[in-house]
């Protein structure tokens, strides 16, 4: 079974979203439960079959480009500014003399972060539930943490 087939399975068409994935899946094994429907396992076996295959993806390859192309242009956007910019994760962390630079931060989808004193960027669907109560050195030691060298980043692409 490819994706495409699993997603006819769960009845996805389209865009889709973890969120649709998961509504979809416990949409289908309500209706198809050997439990409720005598005539239901095998469908109930495709179903999970299905729901492993693209359960756990976090969207299609044109949402996985987007987010890649998202955090390139950010990083594009500080890389000559003088700043510390070092990954996270998926995370975008900026420090140093940001002031002269808040309004091309701002611009730009950075955020800032008044109890680290940090600027940061975040793409994509994944929303953070710490809410402030990480330091950066807790969030390094969770994520890991890599500097940015900037000489040349404007060359590169995300393909």
């Amino acid at each position: 079974m490819n994706k495409q087939e699993a997603l006819s399975i769960l009845n996805i068409t389209g865009a889709y979203t973890p969120e649709s994935i998961k509504l979809s899946y416990r949409k289908l094994c309500s209706e198809y439960h050997p439990d409720r429907n005598p005539l239901g396992l095998h469908m109930m076996q495709l179903i999970n079959a299905a729901y492993e295959l693209v359960g756990e993806c976090s969207g299609d390859a044109e949402e996985e480009d987007d987010f890649s192309e998202n955090i390139l242009n950010a990083l594009r956007s500080v890389s000559g500014l003088g700043l510390t910019i070092e990954m996270c994760g998926t995370w975008v962390w900026v420090s140093g003399d940001t002031r002269p630079h808040k309004e091309i931060l701002k611009a730009n989808g950075f955020k800032w972060a008044p109890k680290k004193m940090m600027w940061y960027f975040h793409s994509g669907e994944r929303k953070s539930y710490g809410r402030g109560k990480f330091s950066i050195d807790d969030i390094r030691v969770m994520h890991g943490s890599k500097a940015v060298n900037v000489k040349g980043f404007d060359r590169v692409s995300a393909g």
